[in-house]
């Protein structure tokens, strides 16, 4: 299938930015038309593009001076790919351009078939830019390192779901507790996608300020808030013609809510400050650790969203209730944490595997996972025993011996204690230390803040 794109075709000549623009709107990509260089800047900070087709010779700036402009004021990973159109005379001119950037250049006269390869090349490239980014972000995160591990019954019908599901377009929401391993199953569904040859697209949608992430979504032209120094594209626009997973989609605030229920209706958006709407080509798949069900009852969230996201559930069971996979997941954690830490370890003890499979494990298989890794680097010979388990070393219970017998200071001290608590199973991440609290990240910075705990 050809990858069709966003196009800014750059000439003053009307009867060439009309044949051509026609001839690759036919080939279904969108393009925008400018008559001169100053047209042209003024289009690129409205909004992004993913190829710009540029003549050289305009009356108010060539094209070589608008590439030169471009490259000082945009940084490589926002310039759209660069491709320039010039007479036999200005072919140095041409070549001076590829110096600079330019992927290619067009020599007039030019057939329109040829126009038609050299984009297609260029809108390659441009996704293989974007693909490179973020496999540079998260290349130890591919979900085939950490695998979806798991031999319980419970466990075979979620992976056979995410390969069956992985074969359409579907949107599917993925839900269960923190660190049941959602965002896994949302790897896997893509990996095995015809989508899979681009990168998939990852919103924390807990993790970024609510007014961020409308522009984190949706992005932002220059000038469109404060601070918006520069256009930006959002993760919609990166994720055409991919997957976006939008975690934690339980936090979102309403007025988002209703802007993406737009998106999974009608395919399309606006970014903040434009009045131009894009057209979107995107599987999205929504994880969340909240009862969305009980949010409808209560008003918080959306019921077509819902509905719309509820396409295709996927519900992880927590740990607890899948026993039977401990033992396995603690064999793939240890030899995982051997190879990247080049420990070895010859053997884990039955009693621990034993004692691991009755722990609750309330941070689930990311709990499990911390405590296995733990151990491998703080063992001193190739045996894990009990006392190389955080979880088995410390007792879960609170202490029958309290420091006085004056309320106030008590309760003070229980506070103290399961805040500690909470923060050393969830290795210091505030948002995964309130979920096991059971309390808000604000009421835990409120905790923090009085207790001077850092």
């Amino acid at each position: 299938m050809p990858v069709r794109g966003s196009l800014l075709l750059v000439d003053d000549e009307e009867k060439i930015r009309r044949v051509l623009g026609q001839a690759l709107r036919a080939e279904g990509h969108e393009v925008l038309e400018a008559a001169s260089a100053s047209e042209a800047r003024r289009l690129l900070a409205e909004r992004s593009v993913d190829v710009m087709i540029v003549d050289n010779l305009m009356p108010d700036m060539t094209g070589l001076d608008l590439i030169r402009e471009l490259v000082v004021a945009m940084p490589e990973a926002d310039r759209p790919q660069i491709l320039m159109m010039t007479a036999h005379a200005t072919v140095e001119s041409a070549i001076e351009a590829m110096k600079l950037g330019a992927l290619d250049y067009l020599q007039k006269p030019f057939e329109v078939d040829e126009l038609l390869v050299v984009v297609g090349r260029a809108l390659d490239h441009q996704r293989l830019r974007t693909h490179q980014r973020y496999l540079l972000n998260e290349r130890d995160e591919e979900f085939n390192h950490y695998g979806i591990v798991g031999k319980s019954r419970v466990m075979e019908e979620v992976i056979r779901k995410a390969e069956l599901v992985a074969e359409t377009k579907s949107t599917v929401l993925v839900s269960g507790e923190t660190g049941t391993g959602k965002e896994l199953v949302a790897r896997a569904i893509h990996a095995r996608s015809a989508q899979r040859g681009m990168p998939l697209i990852k919103v924390n949608c807990a993790a970024i300020p609510e007014t961020l992430l409308e522009s984190e979504l949706f992005g932002h032209l220059r000038g469109a808030f404060t601070g918006a120094t520069s256009t930006k594209r959002g993760k919609f626009a990166l994720a055409d013609g991919s997957t976006i997973l939008l975690d934690e989609i339980g936090t979102m605030s309403p007025m988002l809510q209703a802007k993406l229920l737009r998106v999974l209706q009608e395919r399309e958006f606006e970014p903040l400050g434009s009045e131009r709407t894009q057209q979107v080509d995107v599987r999205v798949i929504a994880s969340t650790n909240r009862d969305l069900r009980q949010m409808v009852s209560d008003g918080t969230f959306q019921e077509d969203l819902f509905y719309r996201l509820n396409v295709i559930p996927i519900e992880i069971p927590p740990l607890r209730s899948r026993r039977e996979d401990i033992p396995v997941l603690i064999e793939h954690f240890a030899r995982k944490h051997q190879q990247r830490t080049g420990k070895r370890i010859d053997r884990i003890e039955e009693s621990v595997v034993t004692d691991l499979q009755a722990y609750d494990w309330p941070g689930n298989v990311r709990e499990l996972e911390n405590t296995i890794e733990r151990a491998v680097v703080l063992s001193t010979s190739g045996v894990i025993s009990a006392a190389a388990i955080s979880v088995l070393s410390t007792s879960t219970a609170l202490p029958l011996g309290l420091p006085s017998l004056k309320l106030r200071s008590n309760l003070e001290w229980v506070e103290r204690e399961t805040i500690r608590r909470a923060l050393d199973d969830a290795r210091g991440v505030k948002r995964d230390a309130a979920e096991l609290m059971g309390i808000s990240q604000r009421a835990l910075s409120y905790y923090l803040a009085k207790y001077r705990i850092s």
